[in-house]
């Protein structure tokens, strides 16, 4: 549904909508200034704190990666102990270190044999599963949404802020992409292309439900712009690093570090190394494509696997750079690479524009961005940042990661929310 479109029907149920547009240009002006229950249970009555009762909603916790991050500080912010996921299983020292006394409120599919395989392929479920949570008892709602749980269904009178991590990227721009990675055939992605048309459809019915959107990168709030006919503010994720972590000596290798899926282009990376034998790759993490991207590795690429968070940080602090050939809607790998002093090597698209002062784009360049995914442009970045690499100050790299602080992300939220108060309130005038 259209922007007009939904003034209209508002406009017919009586309710009128002056002020969106005027408190959405006083959020843009006031940030550039400072810069497991099943479904369809009631929550139960909460006590009330600085922002009464809120729901939290996500779209599934499998692990603990970059939007369970952010997750867990949007619990910190609003002191939230309710969330609504369709899918959780996270570990227990996870849930106790970053979600204590929180109850995590999950679909029924959760709880179906083998579903932690599987979940992916449950995606044409995913929006009617989210439609059946129960929020309505709550005072407001705020969603974190890379594709279904901006369409959670609320109240009239239920303000709503949506963090976006990015739309739905498999169902729009990248369509193409993941049906030539996965490799499915004609049959198979004919049926993926009409189950994303349908899917595109339900994406845009729902785009205007949230009061305020807030884009977690510039990338992704073009993404917002062009899709949904909406603007956004960038509120940056949370990258929180210790400065013990923070290293200025370096190893001889270099790093990737990723969920192993086709977007994160681990494949491309890889190929490249191949063909330069001499010099050493670490890919840290797993995922789907693990066993065929340790088929294709050469003798000087090594699989570290997961590691502990310790000794992740330390394997990225001393690396000569972390390496990344995906587009990332931001990429919190790649501002915690920078926080530890690691210069970036990575695709210019996407929110690595965001973190990386390229070389020769500032006085304190901290790293290298290429334009092209295909392996005679990445070797040539890496051979580029070999040439110039005494320019890359570990200093400077953790310097451009204060930007993306745990502060900044808790100030842009708080903000965003009394912004959602705002607008909510004015659509009633």
């Amino acid at each position: 549904m259209g922007a007009g479109a939904y003034r209209r029907m508002m406009s017919a149920w009586g309710i009128a909508m002056p002020g969106r547009r005027h408190a959405m240009n006083q959020f843009v002006a006031a940030d550039a200034a400072t810069r497991s229950s099943d479904v369809g249970s009631a929550p139960p009555t909460k006590s009330l704190n600085a922002y009464g009762s809120v729901a939290l909603v996500h779209d599934w916790c499998p692990s603990f990666r970059g939007g369970e991050r952010v997750l867990a500080e949007l619990r910190r912010v609003f002191e939230a102990d309710h969330i609504f996921t369709l899918f959780q299983f996270l570990e227990r020292d996870v849930l106790d270190a970053h979600f204590p006394e929180t109850e995590f409120h999950t679909s029924a599919a959760n709880n179906w044999p083998g579903v932690r395989k599987f979940y992916r392929h449950l995606f044409p479920l995913c929006p009617f599963l989210m439609e059946q949570f129960d929020v309505t008892g709550f005072d407001a709602v705020v969603s974190s949404s890379a594709a279904f749980a901006r369409g959670i269904i609320t109240r009239p009178d239920q303000p709503h802020l949506c963090y976006v991590h990015s739309p739905m990227r498999y169902a729009w721009d990248e369509q193409f992409s993941y049906i030539d990675q996965m490799r499915m055939g004609k049959a198979g992605g004919l049926l993926f292309r009409i189950l994303m048309h349908h899917m595109r459809t339900w994406d845009t019915r729902t785009a205007h439900a949230p009061d305020v959107m807030v884009a977690n990168s510039n990338f992704v709030r073009a993404r917002i712009r062009r899709i949904y006919g909406r603007d956004a503010e960038v509120v940056f994720p949370p990258v929180d690093v210790a400065q013990e972590a923070f290293s200025r000596d370096k190893d001889d290798y270099y790093v990737t570090a990723s969920f192993l899926a086709p977007y994160k282009r681990t494949d491309l990376v890889i190929r490249a190394f191949n063909a330069m034998p001499n010099r050493r790759l670490l890919v840290v993490g797993e995922g789907q494509q693990s066993r065929a991207l340790r088929s294709m590795a050469g003798p000087n690429v090594e699989f570290t696997g997961y590691l502990s968070r310790a000794a992740y940080l330390r394997t990225v602090a001393r690396a000569r750079a972390l390496v990344f050939a995906g587009c990332e809607d931001f990429g919190i790998a790649l501002a915690e690479a920078q926080a530890l002093g690691t210069p970036l090597v990575a695709f210019g698209r996407g929110g690595a524009r965001d973190i990386v002062v390229p070389f020769g784009g500032g006085h304190e360049p901290t790293g290298i961005l290429f334009d092209r995914q295909d392996e005679a442009t990445l070797i040539d970045a890496v051979a580029a940042f070999e040439t110039c690499r005494a320019n890359f100050s570990p200093d400077a790299c953790r310097q451009r990661a204060s930007r993306f602080s745990t502060e900044r992300f808790h100030q842009g939220i708080t903000r965003a929310f009394d912004m959602t108060m705002e607008v909510h309130r004015a659509s009633f005038r």
